[in-house]
């Protein structure tokens, strides 16, 4: 999706899956239904699902106009073939469309296009929220990932990202970069269950 400092391609480490892990680093429409896909399924299920989408649809990449022109009840059948692509297959089979049909109208099919002319982070945020399936704490983990790992960085994006954009945190999907930081992220996220279920029982 973008190149590093040095010109070398990136490489992000997500999926922990190499094929799946190339198709994030190239593909601004992969890591956005990745995001998309993230809620209730291990993040590494969620992002790897768009290389198997991919693969389903008989190509090495996604493709906005594709997808939003795709049958419906076809496009859910590639969600729920086995090994099911999500643990709501039919849902968010509907939601991967719905963003892409989004995209097709409001920007001509170019995932990057949602933000590679955003001047703040606030503006980038806002644009994000308003995709669908996108609320508040997807949009700022979102723009997390774009900073720290896509170098995608308008003037206070960390701010923009609340906790999510902090240095050295390891909150979220967007401070993967390999099964060490996945771990993290992983204890991170059941701590806060844990301690969200503890205040509940008070």
């Amino acid at each position: 999706m973008t190149k590093s400092d040095d010109g070398k391609a990136r490489t992000v480490r997500i999926a922990q899956q190499p094929d799946a892990d190339a198709l994030l680093s190239r593909s601004p429409l992969a890591a956005l239904v990745g995001m998309l896909l993230d809620q209730q399924v291990p993040m590494e299920w969620a992002f790897s699902g768009p290389y198997t989408l991919a693969q389903r649809m008989g190509s090495d990449d996604l493709d906005a106009r594709a997808i939003a022109a795709y049958d419906p009840e076809a496009f859910t059948e590639l969600f729920t073939a086995k090994p099911a692509l999500h643990r709501y297959p039919g849902s968010m089979a509907k939601r991967v469309q719905q963003l892409c049909q989004y995209l097709v109208a409001e920007h001509d099919g170019r995932a990057e296009a949602v933000w590679a002319d955003a001047g703040t982070g606030a503006e980038l945020v806002k644009r994000l929220n308003a995709l669908p399936g996108f609320g508040t704490q997807k949009a700022q983990i979102f723009l997390a990932l774009l900073g720290k790992q896509f170098d995608v960085r308008p003037a206070g994006w960390r701010e923009a990202a609340g906790a999510y954009g902090e240095e050295g945190s390891h909150r979220s999907v967007a401070d993967i970069t390999g099964p060490e930081s996945l771990a993290e992220v992983r204890a991170y996220k059941q701590q806060a269950k844990a301690a969200a279920r503890a205040a509940r029982s008070r």
